[in-house]
């Protein structure tokens, strides 16, 4: 179980969750792409009907089973979508998330998937209760960062996450950062680069998701951008990222 998290908005965190969900089915690796965001974006990715207003926050003040709001994406993922509440029943959701911070884990164990599945969880920006719920579910987290200078002074708020709900866990297999729209054409981004290898070491992923005009044009589509243009840049970059993951997991 991966949770995709980051501690500012805009990075790109949720087209990227559908990027890395597609190249993992792409991998042959069943996938269940959970969406803990209230923005209820990530089913727009992957083509789940607009007017369905069913998921995951809808089914748990209903005391329903999550699988019940299960979505099969035509791109071959299961898809378990945010869903849409009110704002009274958002906030009473909420609630019960921060009485119950281990919801989400029990919740996911009772789904029923298929051997070897990989559960992707995107989530919104900043510390909140669904931050807590996806890190005390995930067993690998991604950090997602950009190469700014605002992004490089979250990673002691992300280490702090990290060190609260994730490393006292003994079966937890490690954070990984994550740099997401890098563009080398910059010198500034090359610098932020060059100063997050040297604070991060072997925690940054080795592979970067560069910039690519492609993934907007494909987000437009709803679809993740391997579909739109297999050929893209940012394809074969989320295909290398997959495989670094895949590897850390076996």
């Amino acid at each position: 179980m991966i949770a995709v998290v980051s501690p500012k908005g805009g990075v790109g965190k949720t087209t990227l969750v559908a990027n890395l969900a597609m190249a993992l089915v792409d991998r042959e690796r069943p996938v269940l792409a959970v969406d803990l965001d209230p923005q209820n974006a990530l089913r727009l990715h992957l083509r789940m009907p607009v007017d369905d207003s069913g998921g995951l926050a809808v089914n748990g003040l209903a005391r329903r089973p999550l699988a019940d709001a299960e979505f099969l994406s035509p791109y071959g993922m299961q898809v378990l979508p945010y869903g849409s509440l009110s704002e009274a029943h958002r906030r009473e959701f909420e609630r019960a998330l921060d009485g119950d911070p281990l919801w989400l884990a029990r919740q996911l164990a009772s789904v029923p998937l298929p051997e070897r599945t990989i559960t992707l969880i995107d989530t919104p920006p900043g510390g909140s209760v669904y931050l807590q719920q996806a890190l005390l579910a995930a067993d690998v987290a991604v950090m997602v960062m950009l190469p700014d200078a605002a992004s490089f002074v979250t990673i002691a708020s992300m280490e702090r996450w990290l060190d609260e709900y994730c490393r006292p866990r003994p079966a937890f297999g490690g954070a990984h950062y994550l740099v997401n729209r890098m563009n080398a054409a910059r010198p500034l981004c090359r610098d932020v680069l060059s100063a997050l290898q040297r604070e991060l070491g072997p925690r940054l992923m080795p592979s970067v998701i560069r910039f690519d005009a492609t993934v907007e044009e494909a987000m437009a589509c709803q679809s993740p951008v391997s579909r739109y243009a297999p050929d893209a840049m940012a394809a074969r970059d989320v295909g290398d990222a997959a495989d670094w993951l895949l590897a850390r997991i076996a």
